[in-house]
């Protein structure tokens, strides 16, 4: 258990956290959300003790062991992988070496052994001598098999030290697990053990992410942060956008009859409860859901930008055909030999683990980059709008307001009223329109990105990572304007429900080349036998 009492901190004038009163209990999962800038990293420090609050303070229960997952992915690069999974229980890993050397003393006494005897006792309590097969089920299950367990971290590539980071948080049974973003660079394979992982754990885990997927497997509760305070629901991430948005709706309607918002709420819990997780976590999940009352659930304070890509023409008969094409990058070869074809208003997600295929492609058929070798055609009634992974160009020394940056993008006629109209929909309303492009942060470049896009009437969207940096409402946003576009869509993602709910064709590329599917997502995982059941 850990718990805060009168929490609060302050940056300059800026409260970020006040009066902050919650306990976090055994046997929970809890997702912690709120919008970009409300603080859930800086309140996951605060929790670990990396900051310490100006007001009040945190407890856990005595002799509570706590794991952060770590985001120095250089900090072992001299440990081995497994030795550096173990390193996540820190007594137990200090006993390991101290044993280690007492026994390789050469004038071993007396007092030595003695020493040793004790050291060994608590090894023993700790399950040590099953230390290292726990660590290497943990690699195996997150993708990281045994002929990489003895190699330097040094030696990984990126996201295989982002695993094993991961398994040292979860190593040794903590009893408060922190977890910032874990599912970032992790493979569908990888997200379904942890999932699983976490779905079975007894001890407290708060986790923050921004994969609605994930938190709605893996949480039995959502904090969510607003008006400077935390306030606990229970259930999933869906259970919590659903309740909020009836919550809204009941305050809009005062008139309306209390039995006939009761029976709606009624309606509401037995559908959400009916969904409860298979884990352990799922019978006390449905009690609490059981006995939520009318004036538990309140509407988040939070604003849901407007989305909606509405193109200017319909798409004719052809869409778009890509013939043997290839491409080299820096010696290597990232596109060999693609070909596909298109069919009006598809909306195919290009998924897998070769990013830099994704990119290329998607530069190629915006036009941005040319091929090595082959072809591909676009329809003659198709126009296309291309969202980049990296948007740095469309601001870096960029000295305009959002209004002037956007005004660039408008078509001729449109009034200043009108542009500014549009700002405000992407929550840039008054006098945020007039700051400086230049200046803004990952969320607000990609917001304006999007409104760049809705401009522009394209009835097809070559879209990278168009989630990147947005908070789950505008992603919620981004996915339902997706889902209700008229015309067609190739993008790529990680994003599980995203992917799931948009697209109607998967093509991945893999390392045996290219897989293309014309079907869910949930179905192609399903027919790949990537992650078992769904």
């Amino acid at each position: 258990m850990i718990s805060c009492q009168n929490v609060g901190l302050r940056y300059g004038d800026k409260k970020l956290f006040q009066e902050v009163n919650i306990q976090f209990n055994p046997g929970n999962c809890y997702g912690l959300i709120g919008a970009n800038g409300a603080g859930k990293s800086t309140f996951l420090k605060i929790l670990s003790g990396e900051i310490e609050s100006q007001d009040g303070h945190v407890s856990m229960a005595k002799g509570s062991r706590m794991a952060v997952l770590k985001q120095d992915h250089f900090a072992y690069e001299e440990y081995e992988v497994l030795e550096t999974v173990i390193m996540g229980h820190k007594r137990l890993y200090d006993i390991m070496k101290e044993k280690d050397a007492i026994y390789m003393k050469p004038d071993f006494n007396d007092e030595d052994g003695m020493r040793a005897a004790e050291l060994e006792g608590e090894f023993a309590e700790m399950n040590g001598y099953d230390a290292d097969n726990e660590a290497a089920q943990m690699l195996n299950g997150l993708g990281i098999g045994a002929e990489y367990h003895y190699m330097k971290m040094s030696e990984l590539e990126g996201g295989e030290k982002v695993k094993v980071l991961l398994a040292q948080a979860l190593f040794g049974s903590p009893d408060i697990l922190l977890l910032d973003e874990p599912t970032n660079h992790l493979d569908i394979k990888a997200i379904h053990w942890l999932e699983e992982f976490l779905m079975n754990f007894e001890n407290t885990v708060i986790v923050v992410s921004h994969d609605r997927h994930f938190l709605n497997k893996v949480c039995t509760h959502i904090a969510d942060i607003d008006y400077g305070k935390i306030e606990l629901f229970v259930g999933n991430y869906d259970f919590w956008y659903e309740s909020s948005q009836l919550a809204r709706r009941m305050a809009k309607d005062q008139n309306r009859k209390k039995e006939e918002q009761i029976k709606e709420l009624q309606d509401f819990i037995a559908r959400f409860s009916a969904n409860a997780s298979k884990s352990k976590q799922a019978t006390s999940r449905k009690k609490t859901l059981d006995k939520i009352e009318l004036n538990d659930i309140k509407p988040s304070s939070r604003k849901t930008p407007y989305v909606a890509f509405k193109p200017d023409r319909d798409i004719g008969n052809d869409l778009l055909t890509v013939e043997n094409l290839s491409k080299t990058i820096d010696g290597k070869k990232v596109l060999d030999n693609i070909s596909f074809t298109l069919s009006p208003n598809e909306k195919v997600a290009f998924v897998g683990s070769h990013e830099t295929a994704k990119t290329t492609l998607f530069q190629i058929l915006a036009g941005e980059m040319e091929p090595d070798e082959g072809t591909y055609k676009w329809g003659v009634t198709t126009s296309q709008s291309y969202f980049p992974k990296d948007n740095s160009e469309f601001f870096e020394g960029v000295d305009l307001t959002l209004v002037d940056w956007l005004r660039q993008y408008s078509p001729e006629d449109q009034t200043e009223s009108f542009i500014r109209s549009f700002l405000g929909r992407m929550l840039f309303s008054g006098e945020e329109a007039l700051k400086k492009a230049k200046v803004l942060s990952g969320g607000e470049k990609v917001r304006c990105m999007l409104s760049k896009l809705m401009l522009s009437g394209s009835n097809v969207l070559i879209l990278d990572e168009p989630t990147n940096h947005l908070d789950l409402e505008a992603i919620q946003a981004v996915n339902h304007a997706l889902t209700d576009f008229k015309g067609s869509v190739l993008f790529s993602s990680h994003d599980h429900q995203f992917i799931q709910t948009v697209a109607d064709r998967i093509i991945e590329f893999s390392s045996e080349g290219m897989i293309d599917k014309k079907m869910s997502y949930d179905e192609y995982l399903a027919e790949m036998k990537l992650i078992g059941q769904v």
